[in-house]
């Protein structure tokens, strides 16, 4: 007998764990931060929050749920005992947005997501600053705050919002930078906000009009993948291949087409 639950009640374990997250994340934030480590370069930095709500977040979970697997940004999969094979897997990052976060920046969020059997059905991204929670299910559409989130209805990319980011490694930051040159004058404007999961949530709910970005992992993209895709937006990498690593790209069906093609043409995709 199947004994996973269905999204609903994966999404409200979730909400939960997150809530009480971001409450500890908020708190050591006004007690002070400081930088625990560095990841990828020496500005790429993690926080002794980031491993401390991590750490939150999988003991909670691993109360509610002790056979699931566990995937986090800080500590990844083996710490967590999660070799076994298992249906249901959680998708975490502790704090999205930690150079955010370090500076006091209010958009930053903790990013919990459920897969099943590889599908992710169940995603929370919760605001640590500012309380804004957006979730979503599988066909169940996607929210905040008792509204349901429909993506811009802009076709032109000449007029769109564009949001991205960049990487921290400087030959690649260096690339991701001419792409921006040359994008630039083809849209209404390009934003940086600094926190991939909260950025693809913005954009569900039409405050912008579309997202891309390289070097995403997978704690980066799937809540706020899924509550995009809930919302109406195109989720794809380039040339067909599935958003990843390479190249995510959040957009209405009208503009997917256009800034695909362009982010193509510009190798958006390519350097280090």
């Amino acid at each position: 007998m199947d004994s996973t639950p269905p999204p609903r009640e994966l999404l409200e374990m979730a909400i939960d764990v997150a809530r009480d997250a971001a409450a500890t994340a908020h708190r050591m934030r006004a007690e002070g931060v400081s930088v625990a480590a560095t990841k990828s370069t020496v500005t790429d930095v993690v926080t002794a929050a980031d491993r401390a709500v991590e750490r939150q977040i999988t003991d909670a979970l691993r109360r509610l749920r002790p056979g699931d697997a566990v995937l986090g940004e800080e500590y990844g999969a083996a710490e967590h005992g999660t070799d076994a094979p298992a249906r249901v897997r959680w998708i975490v990052d502790p704090i999205d947005g930690t150079v955010n976060y370090l500076y006091g920046l209010p958009h930053c969020g903790v990013s919990i997501a459920a897969e099943v059997d590889g599908e992710v059905v169940a995603g929370v991204v919760r605001n640590i600053h500012t309380g804004e929670e957006w979730t979503a299910t599988l066909g169940g559409g996607a929210w905040r705050d008792g509204r349901r989130l429909r993506c811009s209805t802009e076709t032109d990319l000449g007029q769109a919002l564009v949001i991205t980011g960049f990487g921290y490694h400087p030959g690649r930051r260096a690339h991701q930078a001419r792409v921006v040159a040359e994008l630039i004058p083809q849209v209404r404007d390009i934003r940086r906000l600094g926190a991939a999961a909260v950025d693809l949530c913005v954009v569900a709910e039409g405050r912008a009009d579309a997202y891309y970005e390289k070097g995403l992992a997978a704690w980066d993209q799937a809540a706020g993948g899924l509550v995009a895709a809930e919302a109406g937006l195109v989720i794809g990498g380039l040339k067909g291949l599935a958003p990843g690593p390479d190249m995510v790209i959040a957009a209405p069906l009208a503009l997917f087409g256009p800034l695909h093609d362009r982010l193509a043409e510009l190798d958006a995709s390519g350097g280090p």
